[in-house]
């Protein structure tokens, strides 16, 4: 079997533990790992906000984490597409889209070409998505009014 080339994907925003396991899990599963990191436009169409870091600074904190040999901007619509580009032979995802619509899809397409798509267990107590929320409350919050 040749190089084992991994490709994991995020938005990689509000930076936390969750993302540094996949990244560490994925690394630890292939000889080059390439971290994918989804533009501000991309975020935004799927899921209908911008991220509160902007690309080029999620990308070069991604780019310093010890276990990413490259990091690029992941501005192509679907993860064929960035197949196409990249060339990877094993994709990483979390396992809340295990046995998902999409997650079934994906294996389908990867399966055609040739592609490996390993799971990883999804952190569940810390999510940007949390992290978010907690900073808008936070930011909405009368004492943080006067604090300032």
């Amino acid at each position: 079997m040749g190089i084992r080339i991994g490709y994991a994907a995020g938005a990689f925003d509000l930076f936390h533990i969750g993302h540094l396991n996949l990244l560490r899990h994925a690394k630890s599963e292939c000889d080059f790992l390439i971290a994918g990191v989804v533009s501000d436009e991309l975020l935004e169409t799927k899921k209908g906000k911008r991220p509160v870091i902007p690309l080029i600074e999620r990308l070069e904190i991604v780019q310093s984490v010890q276990f990413v040999d490259r990091a690029v901007a992941e501005t192509a619509p679907t993860k064929l597409d960035m197949w196409k580009q990249l060339g990877f032979n094993v994709f990483f995802k979390g396992d809340d889209w295990k046995g998902t619509v999409q997650g079934l899809a994906l294996e389908e397409t990867f399966a055609g070409v040739g592609v490996e798509i390993i799971y990883f267990p999804y952190t569940v107590h810390t999510s940007s998505t949390v992290l978010r929320r907690t900073l808008e409350l936070l930011n909405a919050s009368p004492a943080h009014e006067t604090a300032l």
